[in-house]
This record gives C-alpha cells, sequence and structure tokens, in this order.
C-alpha cells in the first residue's frame, strides 16, 4: 500500500472546484485508458458505486469505489468526499476535500492511501502520484 497527497489551489469556487472533482465520468476522460460509471446514475450520495475500469482488453480490471462520506462544501463549511475501494485488484480509499482558499479559491486536497494486486509499492507510489497528479491538475482546468 502506498499513501500519497496531491494539493492544489485554484481559481474556482468551492462549489465549481467540488462540481469538477466529483463528476465522475470525467475522470475516465483524465486517466489513461479508463472508463468510469456510476450506479446508480444521477446525483452522488453516500452508498453510490463509482466503477472505473482501466487497461485493455483481457488486462483490464475494474476498480469499485463505494461513497462511503458525501458532504458538498456549503457556506463555511469545506467539502469531503470519501470513497472505500471494493475491488478484488485495488483496494484502499480516497479523500477529496475543497477548502476556501486565498482571494475566493478553493483548496483541494486528493488524499489516497493504494494498494494494486502484484505491484510493488515503489513503482505504484511513483505512478499514482504522476497519474492522479495530472488527473487532477486537468479536473480542475476543466480540459
Amino acid at each position: 500500500m502506498v499513501t500519497f497527497l496531491l494539493e492544489r489551489t485554484a481559481p474556482l469556487s468551492q462549489a465549481e472546484a467540488w462540481r469538477r472533482l466529483t463528476e465522475w465520468p470525467r475522470h475516465g476522460e483524465v486517466v489513461p485508458l479508463t472508463r468510469v460509471t456510476v450506479v446508480p446514475p444521477g446525483p452522488t450520495a453516500e452508498g453510490t458505486l463509482v466503477v472505473a475500469r482501466s487497461g485493455i482488453g483481457p488486462l483490464a480490471f475494474d476498480d469499485p469505489m463505494e461513497v462511503m462520506v458525501w458532504r458538498p462544501p456549503a457556506e463555511g463549511v469545506s467539502g469531503l468526499c470519501r470513497l472505500e475501494k471494493r475491488g478484488r485488484v485495488v483496494k484502499g480509499w480516497a479523500e477529496l476535500e475543497v477548502h476556501p482558499g486565498p482571494g475566493g479559491r478553493a483548496r483541494v486536497i486528493w488524499r489516497e492511501e493504494l494498494g494494486v494486486r502484484l505491484l510493488p509499492g515503489l513503482l505504484l507510489g511513483t505512478a499514482a502520484r504522476s497519474v492522479f497528479g495530472s488527473a487532477l491538475n486537468r479536473l480542475l482546468r476543466g480540459t
């Protein structure tokens, strides 16, 4: 298992940063070789299942994540989403936080504990920071 932390300050309101971070299918657009589905479709709530399918053909695997905490930001309150990974290949959890930042900007924290069966921790940690750091940047930019 590896644990990593990504922090960004974005020129967005808290509400807009939250919307971009939790628009789950967009994660599939910014993470290579990944498609994301949501069960049930519709607004996210505690109990929603977010399934990321990564890979190609027989080398693909699912990373099902259950939303355990769903607290969108509100006036004076930071947002928090906690996902627990429920798959056979990928284990761990992820937390997405959106806080008020300087000058009306949003401060975003992505914290994750990640384990992928048969993948060494050093390689996993380096790859995860790179892939998820790039994904976070793209999600916040809206590209």
